[in-house]
């Protein structure tokens, strides 16, 4: 999957690259919640998402520093974040 990612990314100018990354990040912080208080689809996805990721994260051995910026990202940033800790985290 490394090698496909890999490929894609050098078929994409930087400024699309950029484009595709923001873009995620922008519409990341859609409703994930119904008015009523229950979780919607995309609720779900994300949840799953995040816990996947920071439990991955807190299994890492790295530096507390290193996980304290990805925890933020994955936090502030609910699915750009998750993503782009899946994407770019470089981990074991």
């Amino acid at each position: 999957m490394t090698r496909f990612l890999s490929t894609i990314a050098a078929r994409l100018s930087p400024a699309m690259l950029l484009g595709i990354i923001s873009s995620l990040l922008l519409t990341s912080c859609g409703p994930t919640r119904t008015v009523d208080g229950r979780l919607t689809t995309a609720g779900v996805i994300h949840l799953i998402l995040a816990l996947y990721c920071i439990v991955n994260l807190l299994g890492q051995n790295w530096s507390l520093g290193k996980k304290l910026i990805w925890g933020l990202i994955i936090f502030f940033f609910p699915f750009g974040g998750s993503i782009l800790y899946l994407l770019f985290s470089g981990r074991n």
